[in-house]
C-alpha cells in the first residue's frame, strides 16, 4: 500500500542499478524516480536495456549493483511474486497467460489473487459471484467479453495481448509496467491498449511505465521520456525537450549530429 504522502514522494525508485552479464554491461548505474499520477516512457535502441532495466524494477533479475526502492522501502531482494503483492503490476512483451485455462478463468485468477483467495479454480468461485462479475468487467474493459469461453491459446496474438492487460488491471497494482504492449498488433486493435493505457493514467494516483518503440505512441501519452543507450541513462525529461535533443536524436533516432 502507498505510504503517506505518496504523492509527494517517489513511489518508486532506482540506485544506481546495475547488471552485467559476463563482461557485457546491459544496464549501468540507473538512478531514477518515479511518482504517482505520471507515465513515464523508456526508450532507447535495440539493446539498449530497456526491458533487462524493466525485469531489474520487477524482479525477474537480481542486479550486480543498486537497489530498488518500493514506497521508500529497499525491495531489492524480493522476488517478483512478493514484489506484485505490494502494488507492482508488469505487463511483458511477450504473453505471460495460462494457455489451457480460458479467458475467462485467466482474469478471474488474477481477481481472486487481488482478493487474497488463493488460486483455486473450482473451491472459492460458487460462493463469490461477485468476483466473476469483476472478471467479466475486465473483459468488458478490454473488448474480450465475447470471448469469454475460449481457451487462451486460441486466441489471435492481439486478443492475447488484450488478456494480459485484462489480467493486469485485475490485479489493480499501484505501479503499471508495461513492455511494448502493441506489439504485434494490427492498426485497428492499438487504439483499444492505447485507451486503456490513458485511462490508467487520467486516474491519477498510479504509476505507469512504458517501454514503447513506436514514437506516436510515446508522444500520444507519456509526461516525461528516459532514454537508455549501451545501458545508460543519457536523457530525462519532457517528450518535446527529450525528442528533439541531439542526443537522442543520434542514439535513438540515428540522426547524424554535427560536432559542435
Amino acid at each position: 500500500m502507498p505510504a503517506p504522502n505518496a504523492a509527494e514522494h517517489p513511489v518508486l525508485e532506482t540506485h544506481g542499478l546495475t547488471i552485467s552479464f559476463g563482461g557485457h554491461v546491459a544496464v549501468d548505474g540507473v538512478s531514477c524516480a518515479f511518482h504517482s499520477g505520471t507515465l513515464t516512457a523508456i526508450v532507447g535502441p535495440n539493446g539498449a536495456g530497456k526491458t533487462t532495466y524493466f525485469n531489474l524494477i520487477s524482479g525477474q533479475l537480481r542486479p550486480t549493483a543498486g537497489r530498488v526502492s518500493l514506497f521508500g522501502e529497499d525491495i531489492t531482494m524480493l522476488p517478483a511474486p512478493q514484489r506484485t503483492r505490494r502494488g507492482m503490476g508488469r505487463a511483458f512483451q511477450l504473453t505471460n497467460l495460462f494457455p489451457q485455462l480460458t479467458v475467462l478463468e485467466n482474469v478471474r485468477l488474477a481477481v481472486q489473487s487481488h482478493a487474497r483467495m488463493g488460486l483455486n479454480l473450482f473451491s472459492v468461485w460458487s460462493g463469490h459471484v461477485e468476483l466473476i462479475e469483476r472478471a467479466g468487467h475486465y473483459l468488458e474493459r478490454t473488448a474480450l467479453a465475447d470471448r469469454r469461453d475460449m481457451l487462451a491459446s486460441a486466441l489471435p496474438h492481439g486478443d492475447q495481448r488484450k488478456l494480459e492487460v485484462a489480467i493486469l488491471l485485475a490485479l489493480e497494482p499501484d505501479i503499471f509496467m508495461f513492455d511494448e504492449p502493441t506489439a504485434g498488433m494490427s492498426v485497428d486493435e492499438v487504439p483499444v491498449i492505447l485507451e486503456l493505457i490513458h485511462g490508467i493514467k487520467q486516474q491519477q494516483d498510479k504509476t505507469v511505465l512504458l517501454v514503447e518503440h513506436k514514437m506516436d505512441v510515446v508522444r500520444s501519452l507519456a509526461d516525461r521520456i528516459i532514454v537508455l543507450h549501451q545501458g545508460e541513462l543519457v536523457a530525462d525529461g519532457n517528450p518535446a525537450e527529450v525528442i528533439a535533443s541531439p542526443i537522442v536524436q543520434q542514439a535513438y533516432l540515428g540522426v547524424a549530429v554535427e560536432a559542435a
